[in-house]
Formats: C-alpha cells, sequence, structure tokens
C-alpha cells in the first residue's frame, strides 16, 4: 500500500483554524513515559468538568496509550459529544477550560481537535456512533495485546519520523499505511462512510 498524497498548503490552510505551524524536520519520539497515564488522567477530569454530562465518552488513545511504545509526547484523547458539528454546545465550555480549537474537518467525520492548556494535548472531538472512534479504540486495544505489532508499529514510526516532513499531518498521515494494515491484520476492517453512524 503506498502513501497517501501529502497534502497541499490549500488544504492544510482550510483544515486548521489559525495558520498551520511548519515543522519543516524531523518527528521528534519519545520512550514510553508512565507519567503519560497521569497527564491524561488530568485532562479527562478538566473536560468532565467543563462539560458535564454532555461527555458521552472520553478515553486516551493514540501511542502514549499504549504501554511500551515510543511516541510524540502529546496525548491524545477521543471525546464524543452528542454532534460534534454542533460547536457552540462544546466549543465556549472548552475554550473557558483553556483548550483551544486547531482542527475543523467537516468532511472527515465533523471531525474537530483542540490542543491543551498546559500540557501538550489533541484533543479529538468527534460524534457519538461514529466508528473511527470504535477503530481508534480497537487500534489501542490491539498494540497492548500484540507485542509483535508494536514492534512492526513502532519500527514504522521510526523510519517515518527520520524523514524530513514540512507539517507534523504529513507525518501522520504517512503513518496511516501501517495503521490500516495492522487494523486489518487484526481483523479490523477499513472504515467505510456506509458503516460510520456520524456525518461524513
Amino acid at each position: 500500500m503506498s502513501e497517501p498524497p501529502m497534502r497541499t498548503d490549500a488544504e492544510m490552510d482550510a483544515m486548521v483554524v489559525g495558520k498551520p505551524e511548519v515543522l519543516d524536520g524531523h518527528i521528534v519520539l519519545a520512550e514510553y513515559d508512565q507519567s503519560w497515564s497521569s497527564l491524561y488522567a488530568a485532562e479527562e477530569a478538566r473536560v468532565r468538568a467543563s462539560l458535564g454530562n454532555q461527555v458521552l465518552l472520553v478515553e486516551h488513545v493514540g501511542s502514549t496509550s499504549v504501554p511500551g511504545i515510543a511516541a510524540k509526547p502529546r496525548i491524545d484523547i477521543v471525546l464524543t459529544v452528542s454532534d460534534s458539528s454542533d460547536e457552540p454546545s462544546y466549543l465556549p465550555a472548552l475554550e473557558g477550560a483553556g483548550y483551544i480549537l486547531r482542527v475543523r474537518e467537516p468532511d472527515w467525520h465533523e471531525h474537530r481537535c483542540f490542543n491543551g492548556p498546559d500540557v501538550d494535548v489533541n484533543l479529538h472531538v468527534f460524534s457519538d456512533g461514529c466508528l473511527e472512534v470504535a477503530r481508534m479504540q480497537a487500534f489501542r486495544d490491539h498494540l497492548r495485546r500484540s507485542a509483535e505489532d508494536r514492534a512492526r508499529y513502532e519500527q514504522a514510526k521510526r523510519a517515518l519520523a527520520a524523514r524530513r516532513w514540512k507539517y507534523t499531518q504529513h507525518y501522520a498521515d504517512a503513518k496511516s499505511v501501517v495503521v490500516e494494515e495492522i487494523l486489518v491484520n487484526a481483523g479490523i476492517g477499513p472504515l467505510t462512510p456506509e458503516s460510520c453512524g456520524c456525518a461524513n
């Protein structure tokens, strides 16, 4: 499977709220740090305190949620609300807690992404029922169980991290190839628009 084409500057401008941050360099991976789970727990508490019963699900995902694997030292959190396209229902509360909206992707499951106020965080917001969330959870859980696929994923990440990238998003997009291969091998098929319960 070949790497997806890199997003153009225009595509990055359309996706990012504000100006895209130019990396123009390598990705720095850190060895697994046990403090990542504590950082996640503090952010979960902050999100729940901000949104109350609007929080339908909040979980630690991404490589920092998988013990033993190297990762960018940025905590990935997935949050589901009733309708992620309804920004007025949750954005003011998250902004009040210090989160900053950085990504808006109406054409990709109405995904929104916030950065944290004092910890390196990607807070991904999706609508309840979006199977992309289930895939994130399934990928995390599979890596926690499979030493072989943890090693495979880390090897692929290290090879990609050593390359030069204009945007961190380009690195993330390139990783999607090995992610999809691992998901398929684990029996978790690729997501299709028809199989997702969220807006597409």
